[in-house]
């Protein structure tokens, strides 16, 4: 069959930019090679930075921070890093009369224990409280309260 002699037939497509109708006296958002450059973005500049200073060359500054986990003080020695001197210390302990040492004694008083049987409690460090210190700095660690 023959073509109607009025519609003649296009010989190639329509390009790209002739399909999507884009505007070629738009500027591009990237350099579009010259005739004598490849497409391959090899040649092509990147356009500088204007209004900002090159990269200074100056030396960084690193700092080391260690995060220790929380201690649980008991009433044994802890072996641990001392956050006031920065030694390695096991820490040394001191026992102080609390409330469970109190309330046994106030038991016992109740119970007629009042000639003076009473005081054991305080004579019995496992029911005091604990303190533990640094024997380096002598700074106050933690405490383990018994109640």
């Amino acid at each position: 069959m023959s073509a109607p002699s009025g519609n003649p037939v296009p010989s190639a497509p329509p390009s790209y930019d002739e399909a999507m109708g884009l505007n070629m006296n738009y500027p591009h958002p990237y350099p579009v090679p010259g005739t004598g450059q490849k497409p391959d973005g090899k040649g092509m500049n990147p356009p500088p930075h204007m209004g900002q200073p090159p990269p200074a060359n100056n030396p960084i500054t690193v700092q080391t921070v260690y995060v220790q986990q929380p201690v649980l003080f008991y009433d044994r020695p802890v072996q641990m890093c001392c956050p006031s001197c920065n030694q390695v210390i096991v820490t040394r302990l001191s026992y102080d009369a609390g409330a469970l040492t109190w309330l046994s004694c106030g038991g016992l008083c109740l119970v007629g224990c009042i000639a003076g049987c009473c005081l054991i409690p305080f004579c019995i460090d496992a029911l005091k409280d604990v303190d533990h210190t640094c024997p380096k700095c002598s700074a106050l660690i933690g405490s383990y309260k018994r109640l």
